[in-house]
């Protein structure tokens, strides 16, 4: 009797020593050693991130010339004035302006500049004088008799920083400065919305964070027809010759790219990098058949069949699947003899000039006539020079619209400089740097914060520490890029931007974040209980045991004590 009762005990000592094992060592080791490792992330600062309240400040230097300003007038510059405006996109989403105006008079030099016999020649002058930094602007007040521009003209803007602004016939000496200052006022906050940013390009850069309100079919289709910010692009020349045993083509790519191309890009290096290539396709068919117009003796393709020609086209160019960079396709297509020669309508039925049309955020097409350069007595194939100073002209005006180089309308009285040999002005390269910083930090934070998001819903995604320290580089160069674009300091907030939309974008598309993504939790039982239960069930059964046999002891010695 005692020996039963004393293995009874040791099997209570043994059940009991088990369950503590289990439950003191195993499962907190098991727990350990099989929970998602999640890094730490910034989330308090990409909660503040996700609210975002973005400055852009642009430094405007007013300069008045000799016959502007009297010399009582003269005593109270320089002076500065800061401005500030504010709109609200969304709950989550506002802006802010601020313009601070330097005014001061002319130095000796500057007066010497604008006194030469154009507005041009003094464009150069005062720029060989000065180079405005980055992102600013410099406005010369000239008086109303000067020769620079034509009478209809009160602003001139050339292809630096500068712009010339006529003071009007009301505004002559005898007035304050206070009189004069805000007579200008106006027309400065014009130049800038030219020069510099306006609401609307600043909205449009909001899109993938905002939703954009309706509004003018221009605005729509410029903010529609420009690829997105990217780090990189891919541009491919390519000449069609759908009939290569008529017409032997030869076209100086090469050379005319270092020519017309190369400029420009050198110019738009701080945005992008840019790769060229080139192709020659033989054999390459429109995909659409023109219409022969007897009355103009030649074949047309309407506005209406354009858009099916790239698609027939498209599966012969090829892509270049190493890079994951948007891809610009310039096509430069010669007839062939039978249907020459070959011009495109617009929607009101006359005949496109270029004879070429864009694709929005795809590429151009240009139809290379060549039935002029032979007689009928010409013996096939013919060898033909292409004018690549004609085509160039037409691509690059393609690629700046694809580019997002907007040649919006200027108001009425501005006259606006024409395209440089480099294809772009520098107040031109301005405005895009602004558009495209704001639209990196609008992309890079909305990225982060929808990846925030996931990861907190989504508890069975691994956090490494290389994408902790991707989120947490995203974090810091958006803070700064949105601290830079409030000092005005363009060029670096274009910068950090674009360092927090790649770090945004590696963390995102990390492969390691899906390994446990689709792991749902029956899978995890339907793993854990053939594993857990045989050893669970003695102990539990066990305890139970143990449990009811004290129970028993304790009504057993209540009933002895009644």
């Amino acid at each position: 009797m005692a020996t039963t009762e004393v293995e009874r005990r040791r099997g209570q000592l043994a059940a009991l020593s088990i369950a503590a094992v289990v439950i003191i060592v195993g499962v907190p080791l098991w727990w350990r050693t099989t929970e998602t490792y999640r890094a730490w992330l910034p989330v308090s600062q990409i909660k503040e991130l996700a609210n975002l309240q973005l400055q852009l400040s642009a430094d405007v230097e007013v300069v008045f010339a000799r016959g502007t300003v009297t010399p009582e007038q003269q005593k109270k510059v320089p002076l500065t004035q800061t401005h500030d405006e504010e709109h609200t996109v969304e709950e989550d989403t506002g802006l802010r302006y601020r313009y601070e105006t330097r005014y001061r008079t002319a130095t000796i030099m500057e007066e010497d500049a604008l006194n030469q016999p154009t507005a041009a020649e003094a464009d150069l002058s005062l720029h060989t004088l000065s180079e405005s930094p980055c992102g600013s602007l410099v406005v010369y007040v000239i008086p109303e008799s000067s020769a620079l521009l034509p009478e209809e003209v009160d602003v001139y803007i050339g292809q630096r920083r500068t712009a010339l602004l006529r003071i009007g016939a009301q505004m002559r000496v005898g007035r304050t400065l206070e009189q004069l200052l805000a007579h200008l006022e106006p027309r400065i906050k014009q130049v800038l919305q030219v020069m510099s940013f306006s609401h609307t390009d600043i909205t449009a850069a909001l899109s993938d964070r905002v939703r954009l309100s309706p509004g003018s079919k221009e605005s729509i289709a410029d903010s529609m027809r420009a690829f997105k910010s990217s780090p990189g692009y891919e541009i491919t020349f390519s000449l069609l010759n759908p009939d290569p045993k008529s017409h032997r083509l030869h076209w100086d790519i090469e050379g005319a790219v270092q020519t017309y191309i190369q400029p420009l890009l050198t110019k738009l290096a701080p945005l992008a990098n840019f790769s060229i290539d080139s192709q020659t396709l033989y054999y390459a068919m429109l995909g659409v058949n023109p219409r022969f117009d007897s009355s103009r003796s030649a074949y047309i393709l309407n506005s209406d069949s354009l858009a099916h020609v790239i698609n027939p086209v498209e599966a012969r160019l090829g892509s270049n699947a190493a890079s994951s960079n948007p891809v610009l396709n310039f096509l430069l297509y010669v007839p062939d003899a039978h249907h020459s020669p070959l011009h495109i309508n617009d929607r009101k039925k006359q005949e496109v000039l270029s004879n070429a049309f864009h694709s929005p955020r795809w590429g151009g097409i240009m139809v290379y006539n060549v039935n002029g350069f032979y007689g009928p007595e010409a013996v096939f194939p013919v060898d033909i020079n292409i004018n690549m100073a004609k085509v160039m002209g037409v691509f690059l005006a393609q690629l700046r619209l694809l580019l997002g180089v907007q040649s919006s309308t200027p108001p009425p009285g501005f006259l606006v400089a024409p395209c440089s040999s480099v294809g772009l002005a520098d107040w031109e390269l301005d405005r895009l740097m602004w558009s495209r910083s704001v639209e990196n930090v609008a992309t890079a934070t909305t990225t982060i914060t929808s990846l925030a998001q996931l990861l907190d819903q989504i508890g069975n995604i691994v956090i490494n520490d290389n994408i902790a320290q991707q989120v947490s580089s995203a974090v810091t160069s958006l803070q700064l890029a949105v601290a830079e674009l409030e000092a005005g300091n363009l060029g670096f907030a274009l910068q950090y931007s674009k360092e927090a939309i790649l770090a945004s974008e590696r963390a995102f598309f990390d492969p390691s974040l899906l390994h446990l993504l689709y792991f749902p939790d029956d899978q995890k039982f339907a793993i854990y209980i053939p594993l857990f239960l045989p050893m669970c069930v003695p102990i539990l059964l066990s305890l139970l045991k143990i449990v009811s046999e004290a129970r028993q002891r304790h009504r057993e010695k209540k009933a002895k004590k009644d």
